[in-house]
């Protein structure tokens, strides 16, 4: 029975960069930083007390067989056209404040939606992410 997705491939141009980023800046907690054949690197975070959610942060040179593939893919990711998800929060505007100090990206504030309060995150290859605090979940 299919229970869930448990990892998500992201995108990046530089996989030690993304590490630092996801790890130093947003808090996730680093799983696995294992070096596979072919040299490729198995590099996955999760978030804070999440043990069920993990993104897997994957160059495209050294997990892709075709090099043209892989090249475009790094042109998309560069451009910032590839948004891989939501980043789910408790509250939305906090931690906007918090992560602007440690230097993260904002593409847009936080804004009431009819959802949530929502923002706009860019990671340092260029994806970008709903930030998001749904109804109902604000954190004291």
């Amino acid at each position: 029975m299919i229970t869930g997705i448990s990892i998500v491939s992201v995108w990046v141009l530089d996989q030690e960069e993304a590490k630092n980023f996801y790890v130093s800046k947003l808090g996730f907690e680093l799983t696995n930083d294992l070096v596979l054949e072919n040299d490729m690197r198995w590099l996955t975070v999760r978030p804070p007390g999440n043990p069920h959610q993990e993104l897997l942060l994957m160059d495209p040179l050294r997990s892709m067989l075709d090099p043209d593939s892989a090249q475009a893919l790094r042109q998309l990711v560069a451009k910032g056209v590839l948004s891989p998800g939501v980043i789910a929060t408790t509250n939305c505007r906090n931690d906007y404040e918090e992560l602007t100090q440690r230097g993260v990206t904002f593409l847009s504030e936080p804004a009431e939606r009819p959802y949530g309060v929502e923002a706009v995150i860019r990671d340092n290859s260029g994806n970008w992410y709903s930030f998001t605090e749904r109804r109902g979940t604000r954190e004291s």
